[in-house]
């Protein structure tokens, strides 16, 4: 029989890596019993219901058997399942073209907060795949400028675009800016 469901560290506590009684709320979500997600599926009444009480692990065939009753991938099916634990970062922090960056990642966002003095101004400020981009003025005042725009900021002003264009920024009066980078879905 496999092992129990592997613990995370959370410092204090240990929580399951994974916490598949997720698979009871879809199940119950979509009104089938046990017997019903068995016909469906394919997976034995006792893996699901060993899963659903996290007293086992599983192969990913069998999320792939089970994910699919419900319309979703094995990946989709262990991320719902993926405990909610918090995931801690420190900040870096870098200079380019008159601005001085604090920044944070994660695996699809990127949180840098600017500041610049009037007269700095940055091209592409960081290189970055395929992201959508905001910058949201928190004071003084920044123009972003576009391939075909421009946007002056003043102090509580955001733009969101593409960052894929040729953009750049030119502080006009001393300011601080969030800039968010956050990843684009997967196209197909």
């Amino acid at each position: 029989m496999k092992q129990a469901a592997k613990t995370a560290r959370t410092g204090r506590n240990e929580l399951p890596a994974y916490d598949f009684s997720v698979l009871r709320a879809l199940r119950k979500r979509d009104g089938l019993t046990i017997a019903d997600l068995h016909s469906r599926s394919g997976v034995s009444p006792a893996v699901i219901s060993k899963l659903e009480r996290n007293r086992t692990s599983a192969e990913l065939s069998t999320l792939f058997s089970l994910g699919r009753v419900f319309g979703l991938s094995a990946t989709d099916l262990i991320g719902l399942a993926e405990s909610r634990t918090a995931h801690r970062v420190s900040e870096t922090s870098h200079t380019t073209g008159g601005f001085r960056f604090r920044e944070v990642r994660y695996g699809n966002l990127r949180a840098l907060l600017g500041e610049g003095q009037a007269g700095g101004r940055a091209a592409k400020p960081e290189i970055h795949g395929d992201d959508y981009e905001m910058c949201w003025v928190l004071e003084g005042c920044v123009c972003v400028t576009l391939p075909e725009e421009r946007h002056v900021l003043r102090a509580g002003d955001c733009v969101q675009f593409d960052a894929v264009l040729e953009h750049h920024y030119e502080v006009i009066e001393d300011a601080r800016m969030l800039l968010i980078h956050l990843k684009k879905e997967k196209r197909f």
